[in-house]
């Protein structure tokens, strides 16, 4: 099945806390361009960054947790093994 037809299967309530975090880490990132543009002290630049890194991972794992409660667990009530390879893909790309 193409995972980009796959429907997501998370609550409202995490998608609002993924919407409300991102909200956060588009604040850093224009943050971080303004520290840029006026010329700020390189490490202030470079704790914001980390600061927003950490942010993007938080929001990585709460979505890896929804996914593997949710989408994966139903698609292996409907006998889909294909997702435990998808997963595993996926779990290496976030080990990088």
């Amino acid at each position: 099945m193409d995972s980009s037809k796959k429907p997501s299967m998370h609550s409202a309530e995490v998608q609002k806390s993924l919407l409300h975090r991102l909200n956060r880490v588009e604040g850093q990132v224009r943050g971080i361009k303004k520290l840029i543009e006026s010329e700020a002290y390189c490490d202030d630049i470079l704790h914001q960054l980390e600061a927003s890194r950490s942010a993007l991972k938080a929001i990585e794992m709460v979505l890896l947790e929804s996914h593997m409660k949710h989408c994966v667990m139903h698609q292996l009530q409907e006998g889909d093994m294909s997702v435990v390879d998808e997963i595993l893909t996926t779990l290496k790309k976030i080990a990088k």
